[in-house]
């Protein structure tokens, strides 16, 4: 048998080989030769499993953060990272990750800018996907306020819950999973649809609606009459940029100088068709939700207002004074007056006398006097 060399540092499927010549199998008894091929097994194997997991963890894709968890007594699994604020060492919850709050009251501060409040003792888990977040309730309650970022989903064993915002305004959610598997859902800020996830069918709760679900039943529906309670605390809003003023230049006076004396008149070759069209609005009366009837009353059309608005064409005043000679108007002599010129009273009187037609009799003897008249 060939002298045994130095054993690299990194082992191989041919040091194994070696090492297994090496073992006198003839000399050596069943009890001295398992748990000495085990060993020799073991230490060649625990390098290469090593080396492996390090590559499988360097491949990992590194997960989305969802925000910066705080809580007193809570414990977070799965994805997450450390950073320090604000010289403050923070945890960093991600996708896939696992909150347990034992007792009290924690909080998740989004990375968008929202919050989620969790009062324990409660078991979450999150997912997020580009700008989708699910939260995976198994117990306790939770208190979401999001702004427009992300989409928010809530799902429990058997219903789904997500808030649906109203003309762009925020959400702000309040769902409380109790023990005995009954769903409390408040819908403080928007609406909020809950949809059955064996069935697939969907109900929607109002805004300022509180609605109670026992057994994960849309049909057995109830007023939540306050149920779930969870405290959200301030909001942290990001402050705006600060913005440095710097003084004005001469060149920016004279314009601002000049921008102010000009008149501020309307331009006449604008084109100004889509400030001017009417603008129309539809008032509705206030949505009205009961939840002991199957089918909610459609509102009254009567109570329906259409407001048209239209914005009137300023009417154009031009102010100033017209500069230039002035007109010098003409001297003449008074005209003199002639005979022609002169009034004839008898001419006046029978152009003023009015005219009549002729009666016969006028006319035999207007007939008479030319025939038997003085000649001239």
């Amino acid at each position: 048998m060939p002298r045994a060399a130095a054993l690299p540092a990194s082992y191989s499927i041919s040091v194994t080989i070696e090492i297994a010549r090496r073992i006198d199998f003839e000399n050596m008894t069943p009890q001295k030769f398992i748990p000495k091929m085990f060993r020799w097994l073991l230490a060649a194997a625990l390098p290469c499993a090593g080396v492996v997991a390090l590559r499988a963890a360097a491949d990992e894709p590194v997960k989305e953060p969802v925000g910066i968890v705080e809580g007193e007594s809570i414990s977070v699994q799965g994805p997450m990272s450390v950073s320090v604020i604000d010289g403050k060492v923070k945890t960093v919850l991600r996708s896939g990750g696992e909150l347990r709050v034992k007792s009290g009251r924690a909080t998740i501060d989004l990375v968008e800018g929202g919050k989620i409040a969790v009062c324990g003792p409660a078991h979450l888990s999150v997912l997020k996907s580009g700008g989708a977040l699910t939260v995976a309730l198994d117990s306790g309650a939770i208190h979401s306020y999001v702004d427009q970022e992300p989409s928010l989903t809530i799902y429990t064993a058997l219903l789904q819950a997500k808030p649906l915002a109203i003309g762009g305004a925020p959400q702000e959610t309040l769902v409380s999973l109790e023990a005995n598997g009954g769903l409390s859902v408040r819908a403080i800020g928007g609406a909020v649809r809950i949809e059955q996830q064996l069935n697939g069918q969907s109900i929607v709760v109002p805004q300022s609606g509180d609605v109670f679900l026992s057994n994960g039943q849309l049909t057995g529906m109830k007023l939540g009459g306050g149920r779930g309670s969870c405290d959200l605390g301030e909001l942290k809003f990001q402050p705006p940029p600060p913005q440095v003023s710097v003084p004005a230049t001469a060149e920016e006076v004279r314009q601002r100088h000049l921008a102010d004396t000009k008149p501020n008149l309307p331009n006449a070759r604008s084109n100004s068709s889509s400030d001017e069209g009417p603008i129309y609005q539809v008032f509705l009366p206030p949505m009205r939700f009961d939840a002991n009837l199957k089918v909610q009353q459609a509102p009254d059309p009567n109570l329906i207002v259409l407001v048209r608005r239209v914005r009137v064409r300023p009417t154009l005043i031009f102010e100033g004074r017209v500069e230039g000679d002035a007109l010098v108007a003409e001297s003449r002599p008074a005209a003199t007056v002639t005979a022609a010129s002169k009034p004839n009273p008898t001419a006046d009187a029978a152009a003023g006398a009015p005219i009549t037609n002729p009666t016969v009799a006028d006319r035999v003897r207007t007939l008479w006097k030319r025939m038997w008249g003085p000649k001239s």
